[in-house]
């Protein structure tokens, strides 16, 4: 009975009141249209996080798919069953009309924190956190769907930083045709696809492009492009990157190759998938001394 009344407790209850449900413990890093809590659940004791997002500017976000049924983030997200991706408990509405997310607590910073801080914990892991990442990536796209977000902030170091679990939903879209239709250009610069940045068609091969800028930049701290803060920064990624060889050249030419494909500005010679590219790498010890 104990057992179940735990699971109860997570189930949707109409409304959320917050503080009613709630304490909220400490506020983490937010994004740009949400908050995020870690919290303690009155009922349980339970720590969770606790994610509320912002209803102005998620309205003005959906407002581009207006016609379109668009899953909300909650909906995507308990979708989501993977080792390698953050566990959403509930979704539903605030008392106030806000969407929110109620997930496992994750401790420990997100990848850009560790590669900004040239955190040791990298040190002998860089493939293991690679092959972890592209798992998580692989997930969402058998379930059916484009995370079009994929950067180091969106991956937390769990288990004394030694795996990462894959976070936030709130672009993440539908991989249907109704959804890959140019002319929504929304992500992270400096991980951005060339067709996502000049307004074409996309696919899941936006995702596997942005995962291979971060997979470059797990191996040397670098970008294969220009580093920049806004949408400008995107528009370089059409030309030949920087060799990652020039910054670590004691890559594995296997895995040199395999990145290297992820990048590839035109989409058509692209590696097609994840999975395409864990084959690549397939051989590659996890602790390879980078």
């Amino acid at each position: 009975m104990p057992l179940f009344n735990r699971f109860r407790s997570m189930l949707p209850r109409g409304r959320l009141n917050v503080a009613k449900r709630f304490v909220l413990l400490e506020e983490a890093v937010s994004g740009t249209m949400s908050s995020f809590f870690m919290a303690r659940e009155l009922d349980t004791d339970k720590v969770v996080g606790l994610k509320i997002l912002d209803p102005a500017k998620t309205a003005a976000f959906e407002a581009r798919f207006k016609g379109l049924p668009k899953p909300r983030e909650g909906e995507v997200a308990v979708q989501l069953k993977h080792p390698r991706i953050v566990e959403t408990l509930e979704y539903g509405l605030t008392t106030e009309g806000a969407q929110y997310l109620v997930m496992e607590f994750l401790e420990g910073p997100n990848m850009n924190t560790a590669l900004a801080a040239h955190d040791p914990c990298l040190n002998g892991r860089r493939v293991r956190f690679i092959r972890q990442a592209a798992e998580a990536v692989m997930a969402v796209h058998e379930a059916g769907f484009i995370h079009r977000d994929i950067c180091p902030r969106n991956f937390m170091l769990t288990n004394s930083r030694m795996d990462l679990k894959l976070i936030d939903f709130g672009l993440t879209v539908p991989a249907t045709r109704w959804f890959m239709q140019p002319g929504n250009r929304t992500g992270t610069p400096n991980y951005m696809a060339p067709e996502l940045v000049r307004r074409r068609a996309t696919d899941q091969r936006l995702d596997v492009f942005a995962f291979g800028v971060m997979a470059y930049e797990f191996c040397t701290f670098e970008l294969p492009w220009p580093r920049g803060t806004d949408g400008m920064a995107a528009m370089t990624h059409d030309r030949p990157p920087i060799d990652i060889l020039k910054f670590c050249p004691k890559l594995r030419p296997q895995l040199a190759k395999a990145i290297r494909v992820c990048i590839e500005p035109d989409v058509n010679q692209r590696c097609p998938s994840i999975e395409a590219f864990l084959r690549l790498i397939k051989g590659v010890p996890d602790d390879e001394n980078l």
